[in-house]
């Protein structure tokens, strides 16, 4: 990664009072312009801003040119020197403004592996995005409302797992809903040393107040199984300066809307049919606005998000007046204020360095996915088999937009199995009923036999639960038990991709899907790369309107 040069060591010179804290614009000024597209900083060649006709090809004396050269190089050093010092103390100005927090608090053995590099040696990148619903502060209550939960423990009501390739080709970005059932483990508050104990169900935005943002992190790998190496984490007030230092995001209703009820119900979100760049309390309006767009769910709110983050995106790489120093410089304060990271993100120095990966990523390959649901009452359940399904391609590092689905990735290497066969606890679970099958009667204790007769005489079936699963699954509840469950999935010809971490298990245990409601041996199925088509694709270079619901138009 590109590393950031700090100067500012040694006796300090007298410094102009060049702006804010020691910002010092001049040093981006190019003929009184900004810094231009595509430079790193100022251009003091020969030839520029030359009124004379000397330009590369102009004839110009090399005496000359050589002299130009000196003069211009000192009089960066000059500008350099004279104003290190000051930049020094800006530079530490905006690392202060950072809120830091660690990154997992969870249980060490709940852990997902680190993310496997490529054949180059790249290794992808995980960064979980979270908006805080805190009230913490009298903007903050301000915007949020609900005046009786002031200072109370914060909700992580935005959810968004942001994952760019090894090789920075494409990037790809699953939402939670809010809303989410789904058990949340152990946590510790690092401040406090609070802990908080694991709950086998609860809304996915509960994480945030168990501890802190690394709670959330935490409760992500558990369900997915993928190593999340940062978290950025901003709240009501943060997304209001951000959008206002941006200068706008642009965003689009199919219909005027005002999301209000009789009740006092909506955001407030008041908008003509079309186009209309918000901006500060309107731009946290739209990120909450749930009555108004389409079914009023929470669903719906998240492909709002997804819109407004594809737009900013958009945004910021087309907004050329982003040169201009004073842009820049209420930019860095603004967003160095607005944000909470890990630790691993605390300096602007690598938040610099984060930001150069990203913007390798051609807008283009930015696929935006919401987590494949079902309902369960006013609340969704991850949907068996396509939410796996999409962390896995997250995991295995597959372009969600399908353009790389002929990649086979290097298979993971085997864990070795901590017991010999005869010692391995194994439960089976009969998983063959279907919406329009019965289950198979005697599923689960027929291929217990299975098992025995392999040598896993340890294995028994469990016939108190049916299921339903629609293909065959060896689930584990940690890690240490993932060489046995792989052990248990080749003996049966079953591949490594159906070997899942999960803890809705107590051991190894195997359900039978419905791909196999008979015979011995398994048939695996064909396995695609396909995002499935309940994740909700939105590319990132693709502008879409929402759908406003009638009642809420005016």
């Amino acid at each position: 990664m590109v590393q950031s040069d700090v100067r500012g060591k040694g006796e300090r010179p007298r410094v102009r009072q060049a702006g804010e804290l020691g910002w010092d614009d001049s040093v981006y000024e190019k003929n009184g312009d900004g810094v231009q597209d595509g430079h790193d900083g100022p251009s003091a060649g020969p030839g520029d801003g030359d009124r004379g006709g000397h330009g590369a090809g102009g004839g110009e004396r090399p005496g000359r040119r050589r002299r130009v050269l000196r003069w211009s190089a000192t009089v960066l050093a000059v500008v350099i020197l004279g104003t290190a010092g000051a930049g020094y103390l800006y530079y530490q100005h905006l690392n202060d403004n950072l809120k830091k927090d660690d990154l997992n608090i969870g249980d060490a053995k709940d852990r997902a592996a680190e993310s496997k590099p490529n054949a180059a040696g790249q290794i992808p990148l995980n960064i979980l995005l979270i908006g805080s619903d805190a009230r913490d502060s009298a903007e903050n209550q301000k915007l949020g409302g609900a005046k009786d939960t002031f200072g109370g423990p914060p909700n992580a009501d935005v959810q968004m797992l942001v994952h760019v390739s090894a090789d920075r080709t494409n990037m790809s970005v699953v939402s939670m809903p809010r809303d989410t059932l789904l058990p949340v483990p152990k946590c510790t508050d690092p401040k406090t040393q609070q802990v908080y104990t694991a709950s086998t169900l609860a809304m996915a935005n509960d994480s945030l107040r168990r501890g802190g943002p690394g709670c959330t992190v935490a409760t992500w790998e558990k369900l997915t199984d993928i190593h999340i190496d940062h978290f950025m984490m901003v709240d009501f007030s943060g997304v209001v300066s951000m959008a206002d230092a941006i200068g706008g995001v642009p965003v689009c209703v199919d219909k005027n809307i005002y999301s209000h009820t009789s009740s006092g119900h909506g955001s407030g979100l008041k908008l003509k049919a079309g186009t209309t760049s918000v901006k500060g309390e309107q731009a946290l309006q739209w990120l909450r606005t749930r009555y108004g767009f389409e079914d009023g769910s929470d669903i719906a709110r998240t492909k709002a998000q997804h819109q407004y983050m594809s737009s900013m995106v958009r945004q910021l790489r087309a907004n050329a007046t982003l040169s201009n120093p004073d842009k820049l410089r209420k930019l860095a304060e603004t967003a160095t204020s607005a944000l909470t990271v890990d630790n691993g993100l605390g300096t602007v120095a690598k938040l610099y360095d984060l930001s150069t990966e990203l913007k390798k990523v051609p807008t283009a390959r930015i696929t935006m996915t919401t987590m494949p649901f079902v309902y369960s009452g006013e609340r969704v359940l991850p949907k068996p088999g396509d939410a796996e399904k999409l962390f896995r391609l997250v995991r295995e590092d597959i372009a969600l937009d399908g353009k790389d689905t002929q990649k086979k990735p290097a298979p993971a290497p085997a864990t070795a199995p901590t017991d010999s066969d005869d010692k391995i606890a194994v439960q089976v679970q009969n998983g063959t009923r279907t919406s329009t099958q019965a289950p198979v009667r005697g599923r689960a204790s027929a291929m217990a036999q299975v098992l025995v007769d392999k040598g896993f005489t340890e294995a028994r079936a469990d016939s108190s639960t049916v299921l339903s699963e629609d293909t065959t699954v060896i689930r584990y509840p940690s890690a240490d038990l993932k060489g046995d469950a792989e052990r248990v999935a080749k003996a049966l010809g079953i591949p490594g991709g159906s070997v899942q971490k999960s803890t809705d298990v107590s051991g190894v245990t195997l359900v039978v899907g419905a791909d196999w409601r008979s015979d011995s041996a398994y048939q695996a199925p064909k396995e695609d790369n396909k995002t499935p088509t309940t994740a909700n694709v939105l590319n990132g270079a693709d502008k879409q309107c929402m759908q406003v619901d009638p009642n809420y138009s005016w």
